[in-house]
């Protein structure tokens, strides 16, 4: 399986603060934004990425992230898009990279936290027909794109942005789909706001009863990171986890290791240029905690 990250948008909701950067290169607390969304897709085990962005914010991507030999087997492909036409036409941009492969999409400002949520995204990247999408219980959920399940927790229907929402179960922004999903996207008509809306997409599933929907519970949090206040709730709830655990979220470098992607020597390799931040004192000490070993 292959990955999308999308990371487009003008991200004017965070005005002026992204006037002149992306919103996913903005920190949420110590790491850049993309790094979580990436860190989903890699713990999936998934190392083949397309990164899709404006053209103005497409080369400093290509400057943080490279061609993603760094992080081992990883691998970056980058490709632009001019305007937001919605979610759904990033399958349609990506239609040379997927060359038939299934695909799971995640949004650039996406944050999901818990414990066995890897093995759930592991299990979900396995898929050879459908797809999968994730809903999580939120208080607002006209916000969002909001599932209806039946009395046995199979969706019914998917509205998008209801005004009477018919759940308080919002579909999050990481999406896996199988190898029809560009034929898919492609019959798609734009909504009355002019976009591909990724809605649409999960209906077509849907009807064609091959979508699953998979409930987040109450230990697993989901963070969308598109205004001020939830990008500072989002950087306060980071710090918190980290300094009481001492262990990082959404660290790349990590997750390559202990995957066996990079050895010890690029580990401490990708840490040399990092020393003076307490990011780079981290990667430091898996190493001394393996004792040069990786773990599993």
């Amino acid at each position: 399986m292959k990955g999308i990250i999308l990371a487009g948008g003008a991200g004017t909701r965070l005005y002026p603060a992204t006037q002149v950067v992306s919103k996913q290169l903005l920190p949420v607390y110590d790491k850049p934004m993309i790094y979580y969304p990436l860190s989903t897709l890699m713990l999936a085990g998934i190392w083949e990425i397309l990164v899709i962005s404006t053209p103005q914010d497409l080369p400093r991507f290509r400057d943080l992230l490279g061609d993603g030999t760094r992080w081992g087997k990883m691998r970056f492909s980058y490709e632009e898009q001019p305007e937001p036409k919605g979610i759904a036409e990033a399958f349609l941009i990506g239609e040379q990279f997927l060359d038939g492969s299934p695909c799971a999409l995640v949004l650039g400002d996406n944050i999901f936290y818990g414990h066995d949520l890897q093995s759930e995204f592991r299990r979900a990247a396995k898929l050879t027909s459908g797809a999968t999408v994730f809903a999580c219980h939120v208080q607002d959920p006209q916000r969002y794109g909001v599932v209806e399940f039946d009395t046995r927790q199979r969706a019914l229907s998917i509205e998008e942005k209801p005004a009477r929402p018919k759940s308080n179960y919002a579909v999050t922004g990481l999406y896996f789909y199988d190898s029809r999903v560009v034929r898919f996207a492609k019959s798609l008509k734009p909504s009355a706001r002019g976009e591909l809306e990724i809605t649409d997409l999960n209906r077509c599933y849907l009807k064609a009863r091959k979508l699953k929907v998979v409930t987040l519970g109450r230990g697993h949090s989901w963070l969308d990171t598109g205004t001020h206040e939830s990008l500072l709730e989002a950087s306060q709830f980071i710090e918190t986890i980290e300094r009481r655990q001492g262990l990082k979220i959404g660290c790349p470098e990590e997750i390559a290791f202990r995957q066996k992607w990079i050895n010890p020597a690029q580990l401490r390799e990708l840490a040399a240029p990092l020393q003076k931040s307490g990011y780079g004192s981290y990667l430091l000490s898996l190493l001394r905690e393996s004792g040069g070993r990786r773990k599993a």
